[in-house]
């Protein structure tokens, strides 16, 4: 796996590649100080993941995991802070971050996380899960309706069972459908909310109210029982 790592910190840059020489599946190709410079290496290198620092001078984490997503959707951020307060956790996860560790995590967690982000997995600390799990069983902040005049009934359909962390193939089982159309559906899906992945996607729906409290999917693909 490739991996770039974006930190402001020469001293955390280096150690984390250190740190990440060790496991022999992962490759750091790339280091970078800033958003920007990650945004270059990420161009160049291609890799499978970013381990993303968010206040850095210059362009932030924030929005250079936005300019990624929207540049390279294939690529993952894994974002790796000092910083905790919501604020950040959840700029970064709006943002497309498909994960978010704090700085005091193991190195055998960072690599663990970084192995499962790449396969599709979400990752927080356990620092940050409960409140996300909080934000996510409150009332809905924006009424259903303003998704369904976006989405067509079958895709309602197809994102309640997405929110709920069903695969392509596993939503297909369930309405009957082709795994190639479900993921036509997805694509349609993220185009009209205007996100880049299926974490976004699942947000917008519990703001919406469109499935009450969706905790089964939070706690099976946001928080993960290494770091219990």
């Amino acid at each position: 796996m490739k991996v770039v790592i974006c930190d402001d910190q020469a001293v955390v840059r280096e150690g984390l590649e250190l740190l990440l020489r060790l496991e022999r599946d992962i490759r750091v190709v790339a280091t970078a100080s800033d958003g920007a410079e990650a945004l270059a290496m990420v161009a160049v290198h291609q890799p499978d993941l970013v381990l993303m620092d968010l206040k850095m001078p210059g362009m932030n984490g924030i929005e250079a995991t936005r300019q990624i997503r929207a540049r390279h959707p294939t690529v993952k951020v894994l974002v790796l802070t000092t910083y905790d307060d919501d604020e950040w956790l959840f700029d970064a996860l709006r943002a497309g971050a498909h994960g978010y560790l704090l700085k005091d995590t193991r190195r055998e967690d960072i690599a663990r996380a970084i192995r499962g982000t790449v396969a599709g997995q979400t990752f927080l600390d356990p620092s940050v899960a409960g409140r996300v799990l909080e934000q996510v069983s409150r009332p809905p902040t924006q009424p259903a309706t303003l998704l369904t005049k976006q989405l067509t009934e079958r895709e309602l359909d197809v994102l309640r069972w997405l929110a709920r962390g069903l695969s392509n193939a596993e939503i297909a089982d369930r309405l009957a459908l082709s795994e190639g159309t479900v993921r036509n559906y997805v694509s349609s899906i993220l185009g009209k909310l205007g996100v880049s992945d299926r974490v976004q996607a699942a947000l917008i729906a519990v703001q919406h109210g469109l499935l009450g409290t969706v905790l089964y999917f939070f706690i099976t693909n946001f928080y993960n029982p290494h770091y219990m």
